[in-house]
């Protein structure tokens, strides 16, 4: 009995002593796993042990593997990755639909495209409307065709456009498309472009979609509608809608659509509401139609009325913009002519090498296109002035009082510079580029924008045209030329070196000259006949203006410019001339000394 009692005493001990060998086992054992694990030719036997370990350990701690499952989950987010991976195949899908696809279909499985779209669904519509969607014969696979060479396809991957390799393309058909189908890719693209940062691109895309307007299109432009913030965007997508109620809505819908572009002046708008007068007939009985019509007719009259009304406006801007190109060219004209009484023949000419002096700046200066422009204003008065003086010098100065003599000589020195410019530029044409900031529009609305150039020339010629005054009337030079317009013989007693003064006004004059073909050089290309077309116009604005007076100039400039102008429609180019021509004569039979005559001793000197 006392026995029995001492082994169950001593039996807890044994069982805790072999636990702890057999924990002492353990360790040993994982050890051993880690071992091998590190070691360069693991033993095969460990290897199943250690599988076979890892099998009962799975079994026997359940609990920490689901553990151990639900956090793997918890990181990877299985789910996600699920939905993405459905609607990648569900995109690779729609897109292996094209392979055999007709057009409406083609039509259909592009909208689905652009609803759901991926990364490089641009980059693949850009492709398919450039016959670059090819399908593999083989297996009717969808690749883009990023370049051929010799007979070789380079294949992008129609999803993801990696690489795809190369292969013949006799292997392959391309996706085909017909124009009704390009049509749909561009307001596809315009419907991806809706989502773009910048709102002009937006409102590029709008303006697209509204060329390419059907259901889908408007759809997209209402659902877009609510989420824009630019107010030029939001403008057009109105109107893009509209236009849709006028080809899709009921009478209501049109009649209100009416109402909603009343006072848009849009081409689209215009050609719609005109289709519409098309469509239904003048002596329609049927009392909607009827009043729909007389809408619409009364909104293309006043759209009328006002287009009438800016292509007059725009026949004017551009009469004040060839007037400040004749102002320009005139004022030089003016002074040589009025002070020195002499016929400068070869003033075109110094036109010319006022632009051909623009395009050498450029030449000089070709990555600033913009500073090149500005430096050639002073380069060009400095070239033309001083081949003026030279002109004086040489020429001018030996046949004052003989006019005759002048005309031919100047005409003789006008041929000289134009076969010296062929000689050194070559008989070709040659252009200067326009600056960004003379490169735009300045636009009022869809009827009514004016080019910048034109503009920035009708301010630069009355910037020079005040200047000068400034220098005829508050410096001493414009103080001796005034006198020696007035009384040269009087000027001379008084002490002025009239010689000295001829040469520096013939400079004066040519220089101004060379200023106006700069100006001439952003509206026409440089050439070396371009100052034979502007010195018949020079001497007809000094003669209508009035001799040596420089207000009398700029009025005529500016009158035979917009004169020549509003006669250009009617009667074309050549006749506007001849007929500003004989109305030149009849006005100085009237009033033989211009528009504004000198007056007082200054009339008497004349």
């Amino acid at each position: 009995m006392l026995a029995l009692l001492a082994v169950l005493a001593l039996a807890p001990c044994a069982l805790a002593q072999n636990n702890g060998q057999n924990e002492g086992q353990n360790t040993d054992s994982n050890a051993s796993e880690a071992t091998p694990a590190t070691s360069e030719s693991p033993a095969p036997a460990n290897d199943a042990t250690v599988e076979s370990g890892r099998d009962a350990q799975a079994s026997d701690e359940p609990g920490d593997t689901a553990e151990a499952q639900a956090g793997a989950d918890g990181e990877s987010e299985p789910g996600a990755d699920t939905g993405e991976d459905e609607d990648s195949t569900e995109y690779a899908a729609t897109i292996a639909e094209l392979a055999d696809a007709s057009y409406p279909e083609k039509r259909d499985i592009l909208n689905r495209l652009v609803a759901n779209p991926n990364a490089h669904t641009a980059e693949l519509l850009t492709a398919f409307a450039d016959n670059r969607l090819v399908v593999r014969e083989s297996d009717q696979t969808i690749f883009v065709a990023a370049e051929e060479r010799d007979e070789t396809y380079v294949l992008r991957d129609p999803i993801t456009f990696e690489a795809a390799g190369k292969a013949a393309t006799r292997d392959f058909e391309p996706v085909r498309t017909n124009v009704g189908l390009r049509g749909s890719i561009e307001s596809g693209q315009a419907r991806l472009r809706l989502q773009a940062d910048d709102a002009e691109t937006r409102l590029a895309a709008v303006e697209t979609m509204t060329e390419k307007l059907d259901d889908t299109a408007a759809d997209a432009l209402r659902a877009h509608r609510p989420e824009e913030s630019d107010d030029a965007v939001r403008e057009a997508i109105d109107r893009a809608l509209a236009i849709n109620d006028l080809n899709t809505g009921d009478n209501a819908a049109k009649l209100a659509a009416v109402e909603r572009l009343s006072g848009d002046f849009n081409q689209m708008v215009y050609n719609r509401l005109n289709n519409i007068l098309l469509l239904i007939p003048e002596d329609t009985e049927d009392r909607d139609q009827a009043q729909l019509r007389a809408a619409v007719a009364a909104e293309v009259e006043r759209i009328d009325w006002w287009r009438g009304v800016y292509d007059q406006l725009e026949t004017l801007f551009f009469g004040l913009s060839l007037g400040s190109i004749l102002v320009l060219a005139g004022i030089g004209l003016a002074i040589t002519f009025g002070v020195m009484g002499v016929i400068n023949m070869a003033h075109g000419e110094l036109i010319m090498l006022g632009a051909y002096t623009a395009f050498v700046m450029q030449q000089l200066l070709p990555g600033h296109v913009g500073l090149a422009l500005v430096l050639a204003v002073p380069a060009a008065f400095v070239v033309s002035g001083l081949v003026g003086i030279l002109i004086e010098r040489s020429i001018v100065q030996w046949l004052y009082g003989r006019p005759l003599e002048t005309l031919l000589a100047t005409f003789g020195v006008s041929l000289f510079l134009q076969q010296l410019v062929r000689t050194v530029f070559t008989p070709l044409n040659r252009s200067v580029s326009a600056p960004e900031w003379m490169s735009g529009q300045l636009h009022f609305n869809d009827m009514f924008a004016l080019t910048e150039n034109r503009l920035v020339i009708v301010a630069f010629s009355l910037a020079v045209f005040a200047a000068l005054i400034l220098v005829m009337n508050r410096t001493s030079l414009g103080l001796k030329v005034r006198a020696v317009s007035q009384n040269r013989d009087m000027a001379r007693a008084m002490g002025i070196r009239t010689q000295r003064l001829d040469a520096l006004t013939f400079g004066l004059g040519s220089g101004i000259a060379g200023i106006a073909g700069v100006a001439l050089s952003q509206l026409t290309n440089v050439g070396p006949n371009l100052g034979q077309a502007y010195i018949i116009d020079s001497f007809m604005v000094v003669v209508f203006g009035g001799v040596s007076n420089l207000w009398g100039t700029l009025v005529g400039g500016l009158s035979l410019g917009v004169l020549t102008k509003f006669l250009e429609p009617h009667t074309g180019t050549v006749l506007a001339k001849i007929l500003m021509l004989i109305f030149l004569i009849l006005f100085i039979q009237q009033r033989p000394r211009g528009l504004f005559p000198q007056k007082g001793r200054a009339a008497e000197g004349s």
